[in-house]
């Protein structure tokens, strides 16, 4: 058995978030630099280059590329021999959080969704937690935009939908969305499971290298002509036309009831921004 101090995951997660704030990561500029080099509009053309550069000014000053620094959501994959002290785990990941959003000097956005009264501190996180085999504990911070979230969305399809209205749905998702969430983008997919797990695991597709291929050959096909077909709308970077309105689209399938057909679409902006830890 490996005991985990919570005092460490704080540490952990204020690191994670230190970084994840920053800028995207290395897929992310692969795939801006190969969108920018394949676009024929001259207005897009101009806006890529101007994110590509964005994006190597926020590194090389240790600024955020982009003003929202999100909410903040996490990732633990807890190996089930791991045994975790002084102090809860959940109470551990929001003291990283308060951290690493008050040292970074990050856009503190959190605040309750009635009264609209800010937390002060980005707190609390979204926490994901996941029981794997071993000993060890993976934290993963995504600060997650919220330009993109509003434009993502669900439906419980009908099961006689089948796959060509899973892809009508993502269609008019995308076209509804147009330039409001700051493409390009990527699509994280979830089908299938519950109404609430579709879109759980839609947004744990965000976290896959932007353009990797899918290990499922159907949803690897899937993924290649959604890609082409939403890049054929022609709504371009920042809406503003063009060949590039998505970098990649990312899929996940979990078996679901014979009654049902979830499917979520999670919209991630060009700064998708996540770090992982291991301890």
């Amino acid at each position: 058995m490996k005991i985990i101090d919570a005092k460490d995951i704080t540490a952990a997660v204020r690191g994670a978030f230190l970084s994840a704030c920053i800028a995207p990561g290395e897929d992310v500029a692969v795939a801006l630099c190969k969108a920018e080099n394949e676009e024929s509009s001259p207005s897009g053309r101009e806006i890529l280059c101007q994110l590509i550069d964005n994006n190597k000014i926020a590194k090389d000053e240790g600024i955020p590329s982009c003003q929202d620094t999100g909410m903040a959501v996490v990732y633990l994959e807890v190996g089930q021999d791991v045994h975790i002290i002084n102090g809860l785990v959940a109470e551990a990941v929001n003291e990283g959080v308060r951290r690493a959003y008050a040292e970074g000097y990050f856009r503190k956005s959190v605040l309750t969704p009635i009264n609209r009264e800010n937390t002060g501190d980005n707190t609390p996180a979204v926490i994901h937690t996941d029981i794997v085999p071993g000993s060890g504990l993976k934290i993963i911070a995504m600060p997650k935009g919220f330009g993109s979230e509003n434009m993502s969305a669900i439906r419980m399809l009908k099961p006689s939908d089948g796959r060509e209205g899973i892809e009508e749905f993502i269609l008019e998702t995308v076209r509804n969305a147009g330039g409001s969430p700051c493409p390009p983008v990527v699509l994280g997919v979830g089908i299938g499971g519950t109404f609430d797990y579709a879109a759980t695991i839609s947004k744990k597709q965000l976290l896959r290298e932007v353009g990797s291929v899918n290990p499922d050959p159907q949803l690897a096909q899937m993924e290649k002509e959604l890609k082409d077909k939403i890049n054929a709308l022609g709504i371009g970077p920042m809406g503003l036309g063009g060949d590039t309105y998505c970098l990649a689209v990312h899929i996940a399938q979990f078996p679901t009831h014979i009654a049902g057909l979830p499917v979520a679409v999670n919209f991630s902006c060009h700064a998708l921004r996540h770090t992982e830890v291991t301890l």
